[in-house]
């Protein structure tokens, strides 16, 4: 398969200064479409794409979950995970303002900050997995040891 030209995001450059391969794809998108919508047009099987959401603790901390499009974020896995007492859901409003990121472009790599990250321990059982490469219309392919070591992540069960 030929290389696909892509302007580089910011996940995109941390990946190759820390020399970790990756895939590049992109697709036709003018405006937010969930994860199993990008898979369907990638032709992607659907447990092994996975989405980044972005949570706010009692104590005000962010953290950061990367689990299967088909799954939900289990909130008291999540909140033992990361050693808290609860976490929820970020305002969609603010996921710019606290990730960098937009909404549908949202990545555990190169965030404005680093957040405490996690992802779901299903993702071990793949060679490979997909993840949003930072913008709407662009995805990564990469091993998911290699995501947990760009995104400073840990592996934990976080899923319902």
């Amino acid at each position: 398969m030929a290389k696909e030209k892509a302007v580089k995001t910011n996940a995109m450059r941390i990946l190759d200064r820390e020399k970790i391969p990756y895939e590049f794809r992109s697709y036709e998108c003018e405006e937010f479409v969930d994860g199993k919508e990008t898979a369907d047009k990638l032709g992607l099987p659907h447990e092994e794409v996975y989405k980044t959401l972005v949570t706010i603790s009692h104590s005000k901390k962010y953290y950061v979950f990367v689990i299967p499009i088909d799954a939900e974020l289990d909130m008291k896995k999540a909140a033992r995970a990361v050693n808290e007492k609860s976490v929820e859901m970020i305002h969609v409003k603010d996921i710019t303002t606290v990730t960098g990121y937009v909404r549908g472009g949202c990545t555990a790599i190169g965030m404005k900050k680093q957040y405490d990250t996690v992802i779901d321990s299903t993702a071990e059982n793949f060679q490979k997995i997909h993840v949003s490469a930072g913008k709407i219309g662009a995805q990564i392919t990469l091993s998911p040891q290699d995501l947990a070591k760009a995104a400073k992540a840990k592996f934990v069960d976080i899923i319902a």
